[in-house]
């Protein structure tokens, strides 16, 4: 496919919150090697980046991914800071987004990976995340010249209030839900974007890690396969988290092995209600489209 025949996404508008500052990608200077990790939060986001990492580098273990693949629209550190960090790295690079697509700057050169993952579990892992923050966390997102909006206040609600509290108020307290997903979907059919599922991951990781190879071109050495495999399951993580997200080891409670937690899908099952789960399904469909939601539903 000729790229200059592709309708390209524009960027249209910023967001800006507690966590984020969109026009930091205004200023990026992408190269053709970069490889894009793009999530809603908790939706699988550290693990793709790890697989992404390993692939890359084959194997290696002394990667803090807080450092060597940051999160780009994060408003901590400063822009010009974070930039010059970025830029001054000479490996091909691995970066993070949690934004939608119409709030980045979406490039050619790239190579996107969006992670999807069925909504309830992504509150119920997010709402863990919230739970355990500790005064450096609220004071990173809130104190911290330049944010836009009101603070992330400690969670008040118990799970299954905290959840109808997100769906009615689409995505509250973090950012949009629906549309985040829907911008993301829409583009599947770009040759640079790969969907990836956290279902399918937790299923066949060894598949996975070989497609996503095989999209960012990255070719496999068969002798380190089997350390790859081991480096990117999530007891290693959660083992080596405090080497390998050292941001995570000072702002949780518990430190960065609370940052995994326990990596699973369906806890919402035993909480909410026939009528919570089907008002959910049903908002999915109208929001994304019977397609779309089972696909974010299931993988399929």
């Amino acid at each position: 496919m000729n790229s200059t025949s592709i309708s390209w996404p524009q960027k249209t508008h910023d967001l800006h919150n507690h966590h984020f500052d969109s026009t930091v990608w205004d200023d990026f200077m992408f190269r053709d090697t970069d490889v894009v990790v793009a999530t809603y939060a908790k939706a699988g986001t550290t693990w793709t980046q790890q697989i992404v990492t390993q692939l890359l580098h084959n194997g290696a273990d002394d990667f803090d991914l807080t450092i060597s693949s940051p999160w780009i629209d994060l408003r901590v550190p400063p822009k010009e800071q974070k930039l010059a960090m970025i830029e001054a790295q000479t490996h091909r690079r691995c970066l993070k987004t949690h934004l939608p697509v119409d709030a980045l700057v979406y490039s050619p050169k790239a190579k996107y990976i969006y992670v999807g993952r069925d909504g309830r579990d992504v509150l119920w892992s997010w709402f863990h995340h919230h739970s355990s923050g500790n005064d450096a966390f609220y004071q990173m997102l809130n104190d911290t010249p330049g944010r836009v909006g009101p603070p992330l206040e400690r969670p008040q609600q118990a799970i299954r209030d905290y959840f109808l509290t997100w769906l009615d108020q689409d995505g509250y307290p973090l950012w949009p839900w629906w549309s985040h997903v829907r911008s993301w979907w829409e583009i599947r059919h770009l040759p640079n974007l790969l969907l990836v599922h956290y279902a399918d991951l937790k299923a066949d990781m060894p598949g996975e890690i070989r497609r996503i190879a095989e999209f960012i071109g990255a070719p496999i050495d068969e002798d380190r396969w089997p350390v790859i495999l081991e480096h990117c399951t999530f007891e290693y993580m959660k083992a080596h988290a405090a080497q390998g997200f050292s941001l995570a080891e000072s702002v949780f409670d518990g430190g960065a092995t609370s940052f995994f937690n326990k990596g699973t899908n369906g806890r919402w099952r035993d909480v909410l209600t026939a009528e919570d789960i089907a008002r959910y399904e049903q908002t999915a469909r109208r929001e994304l489209g019977e397609e779309c939601a089972r696909w974010l539903a299931t993988g399929k």
